[in-house]
């Protein structure tokens, strides 16, 4: 049997050729038939450039129906696509293709020249480019190039795609997800969610990245469905869009700031029937709001570089705000104690597990790295904390990394961050260990003071925590800062918050000492 991803599209391409399978605000359409044969001709390249079933292929560009093109032609030869994403520096692109090793590097036209000397350092076999207009020298060679109409024949276990981690602790480790792990995800959020082909998705997400490159695009070419690709986020445009569409698939940044429109009312939306949030957590005050505002209830997924998604709110049924939902079809999900492994009850705190056929074969040439992620049972030790509820919905109450240990005792950041959020003038916060010379850590806060709100009074932050937490969970500072720090994805990066603040009780010990 033939594992191939690309046979789970094959069927839309044979049997809805003139349908719209991408669009742009700009008015240009590719049907399915065009991205069929583009992305074929595209597979004869990369064969023409002897990439062989298992190469990698390391695509640094910028967001076009293009590079979905050439995604789905490496799914054709049996290439291993490899997503960068485009703020990576030379530096970083020299550690991914010398630890990636691909046959194939694709990078801006621009950035061509200077590229060439991944290939003179042996990081890459080929260097070739593809801009956002069909251009590049990889479209040049398309043109001419044979197309390829046999699909290459692959286990289930065979690689589809290198991703790599964030890297905020340690060298970016690459997680090896292959064509079974995509087509089961796919399917089963396609089940989860009601995706069919009559659906028509907004798409203003970067394709780098799992959201936008395995949810986003997968489901749509899994139901036979139509998108719009934004570069991305774009109020105004994303609203002027949404006549024509039924589905949103965005970050918690694209909700609080559909919010700050006043354009975005139930008139606007009433195309739309599912407006999905992930990537980093929603307030349940947006929640609230959103739906106040639209009528819609926006549904929450948890999802990771390593297991694509793994649970949902339920598409019928409450979408509780604060909670990831439920496990997928074919997810096993529990909560371990972080330190024995043993399974936890319901509403107690601890790590969350995963075993599934969306869970990853593992990091890209680190395999002691490997088996120390995953329990004996094949469980794979996400680094998230969590815990069930009651009603058997998911909480993530922060990473095993940004767990605070002060005074012996476990400091979720959640539980801490949920209360000061809930502070007149208070925006958002987010809180954190640094080291301390008599706690180990120190509980320490930040908080976004909302516009045309007074300065922060860290007292009177200090005391309205006072009555509501244990001594040990309370903050022992807290800062006023303009903006949190955040990847592209939304997700705070607590790493740079607990480097800009590591010095923070050494220097206050010091400073008590001398004085």
């Amino acid at each position: 049997m033939n594992h191939n991803l690309f046979l789970q599209f094959q069927a839309h391409f044979r049997q809805t050729p003139d349908k719209t399978l991408i669009d742009t605000p700009e008015g240009k359409r590719y049907s399915y038939a065009e991205v069929l044969v583009t992305s074929q001709r595209l597979a004869g390249t990369l064969q023409a450039l002897d990439v062989q079933p298992g190469d990698r292929v390391a695509v640094q560009v910028d967001k076009s129906p293009e590079a979905i093109m050439l995604y789905l032609a490496c799914l054709q030869v049996g290439a291993v696509y490899l997503p960068l994403n485009t703020a990576y520096t030379g530096a970083e692109i020299d550690y991914f293709l010398g630890d990636a090793e691909p046959q194939l590097y694709v990078c801006p036209p621009e950035r061509s020249g200077e590229a060439q000397r991944f290939c003179q350092a042996g990081r890459a076999v080929h260097v070739e480019s593809l801009g956002t207009a069909g251009d590049g020298s990889l479209m040049e060679r398309a043109a001419d190039a044979e197309p390829v109409t046999e699909i290459a024949r692959l286990d289930e276990n065979d690689l589809a795609a290198i991703l790599y981690t964030s890297g905020t602790t340690g060298r970016s480790k690459g997680a090896m997800l292959s064509h079974a792990n995509l087509a089961s995800n796919s399917l089963a959020l396609a089940e989860a969610w009601h995706f069919s082909a009559d659906d028509h998705l907004l798409h203003a997400l970067p394709i780098f990245h799992t959201h936008g490159l395995f949810v986003a695009c997968n489901i749509v070419l899994t139901a036979g469905a139509s998108m719009t690709f934004l570069p991305g986020l774009d109020v105004d445009q994303l609203l002027d869009l949404m006549p024509r569409a039924t589905v949103l698939m965005g970050v918690p940044t694209f909700y609080t700031r559909l919010l700050q429109s006043p354009r975005l009312n139930r008139d606007t939306v009433a195309s739309m029937r599912l407006f999905v949030s992930g990537s980093a957590p929603l307030l349940a005050e947006t929640h609230e709001a959103f739906r106040t505002r639209t009528g819609h209830a926006i549904l929450e997924r948890y999802g990771m570089t390593e297991t694509n998604m793994n649970t949902s709110n339920p598409y019928d049924g409450e979408r509780r705000p604060g909670t990831v939902g439920f496990p997928l079809p074919g997810t096993e999900l529990r909560i371990t104690d972080r330190d024995s492994g043993a399974e936890l009850a319901r509403g107690e705190t601890g790590m969350v597990e995963l075993r599934g056929p969306n869970v990853f074969q593992g990091y890209w040439r680190m395999p002691e790295k490997t088996r120390s992620e995953f329990r004996g049972d094949g469980f794979f030790i996400t680094g998230d904390l969590g815990v069930i509820d009651a009603d058997g919905y998911l909480h993530i109450v922060g990473r095993d990394k940004d767990l605070v240990i002060s005074g012996g005792y476990n400091v979720y950041p959640k539980e801490v961050e949920q209360l000061i959020d809930e502070l007149p003038g208070v925006a958002e916060s987010a809180v954190f260990g640094v080291a301390h010379p008599d706690l180990g850590e120190g509980v320490t806060a930040v908080v976004v003071v909302r516009g045309g709100e007074a300065a922060l009074d860290e007292a009177a932050v200090k005391a309205a925590l006072a009555d509501r937490l244990a001594r040990y969970k309370q903050p022992k500072r807290v800062f006023a800062i303009e903006a949190l720090p955040r990847n592209v994805m939304g997700k705070v990066q607590k790493n740079q918050l607990r480097d800009s603040y590591a010095d923070l009780y050494t220097e206050q010990e010091a400073d008590t000492m001398a004085g």
